[in-house]
């Protein structure tokens, strides 16, 4: 069946109250759209580089502002509520990027821990090294929900197809991508990477971003998007500021899309040789 599916674009700060806060008056907005599936970005409950900052105000689970905030949103409105992640306390001192999905009775579904760690350095002098305080995840996730197969993945995980393709291969019908693209990374490469996952996988993919200038100084590139799995455009926000878009999601869709590029059915095994190339005095064997 069909269902509408809504991704809420934030600039969170570094207050996670005062983001639990917008991002409530944000999903309801959506869920007045009649979205009955909504998805938040990556870090909705603080963007904070100075760790020790960050820190000081983290909670674990069971006390996180956001997680609360986000299951009582789900029962208030009756939709499965997509906190597309926000920084976990874990024991040892470290920090899970999580994120998770609650169910209309306020159930936590799903939760998904970004796997791959945002360790580069870009042109503009901006260095990133989330391994560094963060404990990558390791297991991927498609949850299936009584109006679709979910897979999930957070920010830099949309630079890695083969996560893509083993939950599509598993059955997953529309791919989550929260995140919180730098400006130069995105201007570059978000829209392009995120048409690629639908494309190459026949499914619909969901972004909610963060966007704008944030308290902590860094800057992020915007445009949610919600694609379908002809790499169309569905829906998509501005570069800066708080957003709604909203868009229906058919998961005949998908079928539709694998039965004329059957290419999850085509795929074959196959190895890989390296061989040198031209020598001095001849051509290698």
């Amino acid at each position: 069946m069909s269902f509408k599916a809504a991704a809420v674009q934030m600039c969170s700060g570094v207050d996670p109250a005062k983001n639990a806060a917008a991002m409530a008056r944000l999903v309801r907005e959506a869920a007045a759209q009649g979205a009955t599936y909504v998805q938040t970005p990556e870090m909705t409950g603080m963007l904070q580089r100075d760790r020790a900052a960050a820190r000081a105000v983290l909670a674990d689970e069971a006390h996180d502002i956001i997680v609360k905030t986000g299951s009582e949103l789900a029962v208030e409105l009756g939709i499965h509520m997509h906190v597309g992640s926000t920084a976990i306390a874990l024991a040892d001192g470290k920090i899970a990027n999580r994120g998770f999905l609650f169910g209309p009775d306020g159930r936590i579904l799903n939760r998904y821990d970004k796997i791959h760690m945002f360790d580069v350095d870009l042109d503009n002098g901006e260095s990133w090294r989330e391994s560094a305080a963060y404990t990558a995840g390791s297991e991927a996730r498609v949850l299936s929900l009584p109006f679709a197969e979910i897979g999930f993945a957070i920010c830099y995980d949309v630079r890695f197809p083969a996560l893509f393709r083993a939950q599509a291969m598993a059955g997953a019908e529309v791919m989550t991508v929260p995140a919180a693209f730098t400006k130069q990374t995105g201007e570059a490469h978000w829209e392009i990477l995120l048409r690629a996952r639908a494309i190459e996988n026949g499914v619909f993919v969901i972004a909610a971003a963060q966007a704008g200038r944030h308290e902590d100084g860094r800057e992020t590139f915007g445009h949610s998007m919600i694609i379908d799995p002809w790499g169309t455009v569905l829906a998509s926000a501005g570069a800066t500021g708080a957003a709604v878009i909203v868009a229906e999601i058919d998961p005949a869709a998908v079928k539709a899309a694998h039965d004329k590029i059957p290419n999850l059915r085509n795929g074959r095994e196959f190895s890989v040789e390296k061989i040198a190339g031209a020598v001095a005095g001849g051509v290698a064997a």
